[in-house]
């Protein structure tokens, strides 16, 4: 399984760069996984073919990261990516919204959303907070000591 982690805007601040970087090099050594920012909701659309068109056969899965999505437990987020790994080979993108967040257009396009819980952050830090959880999911499934329940 590929993971993709989209965003909408330009990283601003080096140190995010250096730290989206890093836990991509640290996914990748459980699954191949990239990172791209786009430049607006728009682009997204158009990236997952239903810039036109609702759901239809797409060459990959897409998850929105929104404050209104399903809140799932690191150990809840361990297994919906152990299971999508075990019953699908189709890559699966994540997406953080710019700062309006996605729109109901883009949320019909989504298979899932997710959120990272109640509280806001800015969307550079999410995108961190997102990476490291899916770090944190592969060492789960792997039994790796990295998460220690806590």
């Amino acid at each position: 399984m590929k993971i993709k982690i989209v965003w909408i805007g330009k990283t601003k601040d080096p140190a995010i760069q250096a730290l989206t970087d890093e836990y991509l090099a640290r996914i990748s050594r459980y699954a191949p996984a990239e990172g791209t920012g786009l430049r607006d909701e728009a682009s997204l659309l158009e990236m997952c073919g239903r810039s036109s068109r609702p759901r239809s056969g797409t060459n990959f899965t897409l998850v929105l990261m929104d404050s209104r999505g399903k809140e799932l437990s690191s150990e809840q987020f361990a297994k919906f990516i152990g299971d999508y790994q075990d019953r699908n080979p189709l890559p699966m993108v994540f997406a953080i919204g710019g700062a309006d967040g996605f729109s109901e257009r883009a949320k019909a396009a989504a298979q899932h959303v997710i959120s990272m819980g109640k509280i806001t952050m800015a969307h550079e830090l999410a995108r961190i907070v997102l990476l490291e959880q899916i770090y944190r999911a592969f060492t789960i499934l792997k039994g790796h000591p990295y998460h220690t329940g806590h």
